[in-house]
C-alpha cells in the first residue's frame, strides 16, 4: 500500500475562507487538514460547475479545445502541486492545489462570461 502525504501550509488559514466556523482556529494539524480539504472540494466543485456551464454554450471546436486545455491544466496542476516519491509515497501541497483550481474556476467562469455577452472566443479557451 502506497502512502499518501498531504503537505498543508498555513498560510490559507489567515484568509477569510475559515472565519466564523470551527476551521478559524484548528485545534491541531489534523483539524487544519480537515478544514484545507474542505475548502479544497468546494474550489473543485465550483470548477466543474464552470466547467460544464462553459462546455454548454460552445461549438464542437470549442468543446475540444476546452477539453484538452482542461486535461493540460490538470496535468499542470498535479506536476505543480504533487510529486511521487518511490520510498516515501505520494505528496500533495493542498494549499497549491486549492489555489490553482480556484484560479481555474475563475479563468473558466470569466470564458462563460465572454461567452454569454460577446460571443464564444474559441481561441481564449
Amino acid at each position: 500500500m502506497k502512502t499518501l502525504w498531504i503537505l498543508a501550509t498555513t498560510a490559507a488559514f489567515s484568509s477569510g475562507a475559515f472565519a466564523n466556523s470551527a476551521c478559524d482556529k484548528p485545534r491541531d494539524d489534523f483539524d487544519g487538514l480537515y478544514c484545507m480539504n474542505k475548502v479544497y472540494q468546494q474550489a473543485d466543485a465550483e470548477l466543474n460547475a464552470n466547467y460544464k456551464k462553459l462546455l454548454g454554450k460552445l461549438d464542437a471546436n470549442g468543446t475540444a479545445t476546452l477539453k484538452k486545455s482542461q486535461l493540460a491544466w490538470m496535468e499542470e496542476r498535479n506536476s505543480s502541486c504533487s510529486k511521487r516519491d518511490s520510498s516515501q509515497g505520494f505528496f500533495v501541497n493542498l494549499n497549491c492545489a486549492t489555489k490553482q483550481t480556484i484560479g481555474r474556476a475563475q479563468f473558466l467562469q470569466d470564458r462563460y462570461r465572454e461567452c454569454v455577452s460577446s460571443g464564444c472566443q474559441n481561441s481564449k479557451l
